[in-house]
């Protein structure tokens, strides 16, 4: 069956991530955004997560062909504009989701949905969320799906085994990764994020056929937890709205930069942003 399309909707957006109990990063983070955005939400759930703002407790793995029966359910009825893929945990899910996506990607041929990767390693307090045999596999068969990738720092250094020390070390990461992006569907892109760093401003590397750099300030604070699905949900909505990639990219950014700014002061550790803060401000979408 080929994907369903309508005369009229809004974009449906797909994750393929994993679940956060408090509620700031995860699938959770990810169908905010996309409802901040305008977008119809849709999930693969890969696992269930114990977690609050201080630290993971405990995390159960869904089988893998759940995982993948998740994905052929929606691409088969509702139909699929954009793909972010958040946390894996392990190597038979992804193989499972590279596969199934693969799939749908060779069957759509051109109106295939772009695929924002966002390689989840490790939780804001620290926890390992993806196991080292996951790593080669994410590299070998997830990232010739991908549109974009859009690892931090560390995972970016995990991932190419490059030094990210500075702005030139990580845009020679960011075109190790660009170059093995994208290879099954003619090329894609790698945003190296900056806010491992140090400094005042940050700066966020999007590398693929030309560079294009971000600079933004630091906002000081702790509410930072889930800010990287975020900015990956907020990128995948707005290429599924049509958005070329740098506008795409540039844009998040601004949104993330004010989910930030607008968080509550939740929880003990690192607290979540607010994605709905356009909502509240004006009722209308922030996107």
């Amino acid at each position: 069956m080929d994907q369903p399309t309508a005369s009229s909707h809004p974009p449906r957006l797909l994750t393929i991530a994993g679940s956060d109990s408090g509620g700031g990063a995860g699938i959770q983070a990810d169908l905010k955004t996309f409802a901040a955005h305008g977008a119809y939400g849709m999930s693969a759930l890969t696992a269930v997560t114990a977690q609050n703002t201080r630290a993971v407790t405990a995390v159960h793995t869904l089988p893998a062909d759940v995982v993948a029966a998740q994905i052929d359910a929606v691409f088969e009825d509702l139909g699929v504009d954009g793909v972010k893929i958040g946390m894996l945990a392990d190597a038979p899910i992804v193989r499972a989701v590279a596969a199934t996506l693969g799939r749908w990607i060779e069957r759509l041929g051109d109106a295939a949905p772009p695929v924002v990767l966002d390689p989840v390693m490790v939780a804001k307090s620290g926890d390992a969320l993806l196991a080292d045999d996951a790593v080669a596999a994410v590299m070998a068969e997830l990232l010739p799906l991908a549109t974009l990738v859009t690892p931090n720092l560390p995972e970016a250094a995990r991932l190419t085994g490059l030094p990210v020390a500075d702005e030139a070390e990580r845009l020679a990461a960011g075109q190790a990764l660009a170059r093995l992006t994208g290879t099954a569907r003619g090329g894609g892109a790698a945003l190296v994020k900056g806010g491992h760093g140090t400094g005042d401003e940050v700066v966020d590397l999007l590398v693929g056929e030309e560079v294009h750099t971000f600079r933004h300030p630091r906002i000081a604070g702790r509410s930072t937890h889930g800010t990287g699905c975020t900015l990956s949900s907020a990128i995948a909505a707005r290429l599924a709205a049509g958005a070329p990639l740098p506008e795409a990219v540039g844009g998040a950014i601004e949104y993330l930069q004010q989910a930030m700014a607008h968080a509550y002061p939740l929880g003990g550790g690192h607290g979540p942003v607010n994605h709905l803060f356009g909502l509240e401000r004006s009722g209308g979408s922030p996107a």
